[in-house]
C-alpha cells in the first residue's frame, strides 16, 4: 500500500493518517469478526453489545495486534481473530468499569449502565468474556491461551488494587503504577505480543513486542489521567473530574498533594478521603501551580520513548514506523 505524502499535512496528522490507511483493510476484517461474534439469540445481550462496541472507541488495542503482525509480515488470519478477541476482553472490562464506578458517560454517550441498568451490564460482559474465551480456544494455540488468560488475569488484580486505593491519600506513585500497568498496560501488552507469537518470531522479539506494548499502555493511562484536570467533557468524552468524585488517587492528584503548600495538600488529601466535587475548582488550581499535569506528561513520554527505543532493532517497515506514531500518539493526542 501506497503510503500519503507526509508533506500533505502536519507531521503529527500525517503518522495517524498514515497509520490508519495502513491497517484500514484488515481492521475492518477485525470490525467484521467483531459484529459476527457478538451475535447472541439473546436479544438484550445482541443489543447491549453491539451499543458499546460502536460506541466509538479506538480500537488501539486490536490495532497493536495488526501492526505487530505486520511487523514480522506475518501470513495468515489468526491476527484479524486475535484482535477481535483482544476487543471483546477489553468491551467486557469497560462494562464492568462503569458499574463498578457508577460512571454515566463514556466517550460522549450514556454508558450501558446508564440505560441499562447495572444488573444487565455486569451479566453481559460477562457474556462478553466468555465469548472472548470461546474465541482463544479456536486458535488452538497453549501459548496464546497461556498469555491471555494471565493478561485477564491481572487485569482483574488491577481493578480490586484500584479499588483499595480508593479513598487512600497514602497511595505511593508506585502503587499507581502498578495499578496502570495491571489494569490497562497489560491488555496492551499481550496485544502487541500475540502478534509476534502467531508469527513464529524468536523469543527476545517477542518480549520486545511485550516490552513495547506495557510500555506504550503506560504512556496512554497517564495521558487519560491528566485528562480527567485538564481536558474539557466533549474532548474527553465523560465527565471532568470523574475521579476525584469517586476518590480515585491518580498521579496529578497525589503529586500535586505531596507538593503543594499545607491548604493544598490538606484540601487534596480531604477531596481523596471523601470523594465529591464540591473543591474541583481549589483542587485544579493547585494541580496547576504545582506542575502536576507537567510532571505526569513527562511520565508519559518517558514511557513512550521507552516503547519506542525496546523496538528499535526490528527489521524496518510501515509496520514499524507505524508503531513509532502509536507511542508518539499516545502522549500526544488531545483526547
Amino acid at each position: 500500500m501506497t503510503l500519503a505524502n507526509p508533506q500533505e499535512r502536519s507531521p503529527k496528522e500525517a503518522n495517524i493518517d498514515d497509520l490508519r490507511a495502513l491497517i484500514a483493510e484488515d481492521m475492518s476484517k477485525v470490525n467484521e469478526h467483531i459484529h459476527s461474534q457478538l451475535y447472541s439469540d439473546v436479544s438484550l445481550i445482541d443489543q447491549l453489545g453491539h451499543y458499546i462496541v460502536n460506541s466509538g472507541g479506538k480500537r488501539l488495542r486490536p490495532a497493536l495486534v495488526i501492526l505487530s503482525a505486520g511487523v514480522f509480515s506475518y501470513q495468515g488470519s489468526k491476527h484479524i481473530e486475535l484482535a477481535s478477541l483482544i476487543e471483546f476482553i477489553h468491551t467486557a472490562t469497560l462494562l464492568h468499569d462503569d458499574v463498578v464506578d457508577a460512571s454515566l458517560l463514556r466517550r460522549g454517550r450514556s454508558t450501558a449502565n446508564q440505560r441499562w441498568g447495572n444488573e444487565a451490564s455486569v451479566l453481559v460482559g460477562d457474556f462478553v468474556y466468555s465469548r472472548a474465551f470461546q474465541m482463544m480456544v479456536k486458535i488452538d494455540s497453549m501459548r496464546i491461551m497461556e498469555i491471555l488468560s494471565q493478561a485477564t488475569n491481572t487485569i482483574a488484580e488491577g481493578e480490586v488494587q484500584q479499588l483499595l486505593n480508593r479513598h487512600d491519600p497514602e497511595t505511593t506513585e508506585e502503587r499507581y503504577l502498578q495499578v496502570i500497568h495491571d489494569k490497562t498496560a497489560k491488555l496492551f501488552e499481550a496485544a502487541a505480543q500475540i502478534g509476534a507469537v502467531i508469527s513464529d518470531r524468536s523469543d527476545a522479539e517477542v518480549q520486545a513486542m511485550a516490552d513495547y506494548g506495557k510500555s506504550l499502555g503506560v504512556a496512554y493511562q497517564l495521558i487519560d489521567d491528566v485528562f480527567d484536570y485538564s481536558a474539557t467533557a466533549e474532548e474527553l468524552g465523560k465527565n471532568i473530574g470523574d475521579d476525584l468524585a469517586e476518590g480515585k488517587p491518580t498521579l496529578p492528584l497525589l503529586y500535586a498533594m505531596w507538593n503543594g503548600d499545607k491548604t493544598q495538600s490538606s484540601l487534596i488529601r480531604e477531596a481523596i478521603e471523601n470523594g465529591g466535587l464540591d473543591n474541583i475548582d481549589a483542587v485544579k488550581e493547585a494541580i496547576k501551580s504545582t506542575q502536576a499535569i507537567a510532571y505526569t506528561a513527562r511520565l508519559a513520554r518517558q514511557a513512550a520513548d521507552e516503547a519506542i527505543n525496546v523496538i528499535a532493532d526490528l527489521p524496518p517497515s510501515p509496520y514499524l514506523d507505524a508503531l513509532h506514531s502509536l507511542a508518539n500518539f499516545s502522549v500526544e493526542r488531545t483526547h
